[in-house]
């Protein structure tokens, strides 16, 4: 019983994660901090939905609706919907009305309800009608790239396309990577070392800020009775 959650990375430049999900037993979970933003559908007793979950900058508590199934996309840091900015989105959400198992409503249009092995298809598709867009200085800033423009332009660039500031952006990544490597089962110290962290009290304040978790605590209990939102590899 639980949040047993499984799901595949993405080639797509749209797309970081498509994943599902499956609650039971289980009413509360630790929502980790994260620059993504997800299109999730769930199935639960009382019905179908859709909702559009906005990038966390801090870790939360979040409620799990019980017996239900989830299906989500989680969008790459950069893309946007042109109708619903990332930077209103941060700790936050919108519920979409009216979505069914076949279809659900965005942006003016029926849009039909994709699946798991669909999801980059979807994206394209969103991209083609105009609600989706990217911009590619994001990923090169992350990556530890120069743009060729000036650091004001880029920064500003960087923060209407992901709601955070270059530095925000990348101390949620580095501590969720932290978390990943943790619950692998690496000691702190060398996570410390291998991802730059200036000592291991650095690394505890990163966790407790963006995991909810202690270092050890994610080393020797990865399945926690209030269950961890989704962490994978970036």
């Amino acid at each position: 019983m639980g949040l047993e959650i499984e799901g595949r990375a993405s080639d797509s430049p749209y797309v970081s994660y498509v994943w599902r999900s499956r609650s039971e037993g289980v009413d509360l979970m630790t929502a980790v901090a994260t620059t993504g933003w997800d299109l999730v559908f769930w199935e639960s007793p009382d019905g179908f939905h859709a909702a559009i979950a906005g990038p966390e900058s801090k870790v939360s508590t979040a409620p799990v609706p019980e017996d239900s199934a989830f299906f989500g996309i989680t969008f790459a840091l950069g893309t946007t919907m042109t109708h619903l900015p990332s930077a209103r989105l941060v700790d936050s959400g919108v519920d979409i009305p009216d979505a069914t198992r076949r279809s659900f409503w965005l942006k003016g249009s029926h849009w039909p309800v994709p699946g798991p092995d669909d999801a980059e298809e979807f994206a394209d598709r969103l991209v083609r009608a105009g609600v989706l867009v990217r911009d590619p200085l994001v990923s090169e800033v992350m990556r530890g790239g120069t743009p060729d423009v000036s650091p004001r332009t880029a920064q500003r660039r960087f923060q209407a396309a992901t709601g955070f500031t270059h530095g925000a952006a990348r101390q949620i990544e580095r501590a969720r990577r932290a978390a990943v490597l943790l619950c692998e089962g690496a000691a702190a110290d060398d996570v410390v070392h291998r991802l730059g962290y200036y000592d291991e009290p650095h690394l505890a304040r990163a966790l407790a800020r963006f995991v909810g978790r202690t270092a050890g605590q994610l080393r020797d209990d990865p399945r926690p009775a209030r269950p961890l939102s989704l962490l994978y590899k970036t």
